[in-house]
């Protein structure tokens, strides 16, 4: 069915072989030997996934558009930045994390974060939580490596603490401004509603 629509940006169709393109390059690289088998539920979930994937970068380029940003520029944050480890990409969702591939979507980051801070409160309160969190280990005197016993003063690990909390808290305010965002602008076809809706027979969270 060449020519399909299978979503929909602002109005503007998103075709079936723009999702057949994409899975084509993503089968072709080392990773296709832990796809799913095409026509198998998991590999039309991979699909839905894709056509996600796709309308997001569609989003990003709309929205950027529309604030002036460009790709361009050396104040955009590099992506191991934004996305440093794999909890990071787990607490912003693999279609986020999927588009920040690219610069113009970090931009937008950058311009939709720039204001997210957080609280000398909700840093004291991390502290009393996790008090050891951000001590580097010692090593004993026969060279072995070892925890600290003694939590460090708040001031101490103060800055450690902002910077963490505040990277979290932006990857969570982006997080829910894409979702707004894709919200009003994304309409999807059936057989290509998001992965985890449960109203799609190919969902597996069942409850």
């Amino acid at each position: 069915m060449t020519g399909q629509v299978v979503a929909t940006v602002g109005g503007v169709a998103v075709s079936v072989d723009e999702v057949d393109a994409r899975e084509a390059r993503l089968r072709a690289t080392p990773l296709s030997a832990t796809l799913p088998a095409p026509g198998t539920s998991e590999g039309r979930q991979l699909r839905r996934w894709l056509t996600q994937v796709l309308v997001t970068e569609r989003v990003v380029v709309s929205e950027a558009t529309a604030l002036g940003l460009s790709s361009d520029g050396s104040a955009i944050p590099a992506e191991d930045r934004l996305l440093p480890d794999v909890t990071a990409r787990l607490e912003i969702g693999s279609v986020a994390a999927a588009a920040l591939a690219a610069p113009l979507a970090r931009a937008l980051f950058g311009h939709v974060t720039a204001d997210v801070e957080v609280t000398d409160d909700e840093v004291a309160a991390y502290h009393h939580r996790n008090p050891l969190r951000f001590v580097p280990p010692s090593a004993d005197r026969h060279g072995w490596r070892r925890k600290a016993a003694d939590a460090p003063l708040l001031d101490d690990v103060r800055p450690a603490i902002t910077a963490h909390l505040r990277a979290a808290a932006r990857r969570r305010a982006f997080r829910l401004w894409l979702d707004r965002h894709s919200a009003a602008l994304v309409r999807l076809a059936p057989g290509y509603e998001h992965p985890g809706d449960p109203r799609q027979p190919d969902n597996t969270h069942k409850h």
